[in-house]
């Protein structure tokens, strides 16, 4: 499993995601990707190693992701006045494209 591609790829289609939604933030939103990204690299290539060999089911995947949600502070997001509802429902979509991404390269 080439983790560093995962992240690229994760990279890729969340920077993606905040374009189509604030096409104004997107450079902003970058740091916030890259910062979250950084600060769970470590339990997300643990997490993802244990989905591949098959010690963890997709479902338990599915909830350690999730756990991560609080993490995503999406500073650039705040800062525009982007109310708490739609950063909540903007972090599911995170995490449902980090589900999708790595559903996709990894199994």
């Amino acid at each position: 499993m080439d983790f560093d591609a995962i992240l690229k790829e994760l990279k890729t289609s969340l920077i993606s995601l905040f374009g189509d939604k604030w096409a104004d933030l997107k450079r902003e939103s970058k740091k916030d990707i890259d910062q979250f990204l950084n600060d769970s690299k470590d339990k997300l290539k643990r997490w993802t190693e244990l989905l591949v060999n098959g010690d963890l089911d997709l479902e338990d995947y599915e909830w350690l992701i999730k756990s991560q949600k609080d993490v995503m502070l999406m500073q650039a997001l705040h800062s525009a006045g982007v109310n708490k509802i739609s950063l909540g429902h903007f972090k599911n979509k995170v995490i449902k494209v980090i589900i999708d991404v790595v559903k996709t390269i990894v199994l």
